[in-house]
């Protein structure tokens, strides 16, 4: 399943990821990976989830941040979530690659039993129709 947080920046989206990545490794059984771009959630998100900074593995374009979900679920059985921060600096600013990443991560997310959460610093009326079934505005 994939959830997308939308909304401006300033609007809260990082605070309520923070509650989520918190909340999810309360109630997982496996292991829960927060991506961001920096290392700004070191203090924030409990030590007993994986935090990694995408800026560590050089992530361009939404191809290579697939590439780098698909190593995390191939590579780790008992993924249960997987919440990232800061999506479209990591991805890129292109609305219809993200939206075309987003079906290929659902599908993804299918496959492995993963749950994920982007966030997205954008106005919701900006995003492709095509997101609308899977996103949450704050």
């Amino acid at each position: 399943m994939v959830t997308l947080i939308i909304g401006k920046k300033g609007s809260g989206k990082t605070k309520k990821l923070i509650n989520l990545a918190n909340d999810a490794v309360n109630a997982s059984n496996g292991n829960v990976v927060v991506i961001e771009k920096g290392s700004k959630l070191t203090y924030d998100v409990t030590h007993k989830a994986r935090l990694i900074d995408a800026e560590q593995y050089a992530i361009s374009g939404y191809d290579a941040f697939f590439g780098f979900l698909s190593g995390l679920c191939a590579g780790n059985y008992d993924l249960t979530d997987v919440l990232v921060d800061s999506t479209l600096k990591i991805g890129g600013s292109d609305l219809t690659a993200f939206a075309a990443f987003v079906e290929k991560v659902n599908t993804l997310a299918a496959k492995s039993e993963t749950k994920f959460t982007f966030l997205v610093s954008a106005d919701a009326k900006d995003l492709p129709e095509s997101l609308d079934a899977v996103s949450v505005r704050i």
